[in-house]
């Protein structure tokens, strides 16, 4: 009697998206200690509205001076109008000329 014999598929594919190169992280020198200014993107989910004040505050001891951009000004990027949200999210995040953005997403 032979051995049975299994087809067996390689679990990693090719790489279907190119490498890109991020951008330097700002504040990773020790030195770096700036004004920024930082905006806050949410999906109204997950206790944003608590966590995000907590953040600016540290961020604002750690860069005094510092500017936030809230994120009632870029729209619920989990709501009832997401995708036009979305859609316009690049060119927000552009005319609003961030050092950074702090993504949050509900657990």
């Amino acid at each position: 009697m032979s051995e049975p014999k299994y087809d067996v598929l390689w679990p990693l594919a090719r790489r279907a998206v190119k490498d890109m190169a991020m951008n330097r992280r700002f504040g990773s020198g020790e030195t770096d200690h700036a004004a920024k200014r930082i905006g806050f993107i949410w999906d109204y989910m997950f206790r944003g509205n608590d966590m995000f004040p907590l953040l600016q505050a540290g961020l604002a001891e750690k860069y005094p001076g510092s500017t936030f951009v809230s994120y009632e000004h870029f729209g619920n990027v989990h709501g009832h109008d997401e995708r036009e949200v979305l859609a316009a999210l690049p060119q927000r995040l552009k005319e609003a000329r961030l050092d950074a953005v702090i993504v949050g997403v509900g657990a």
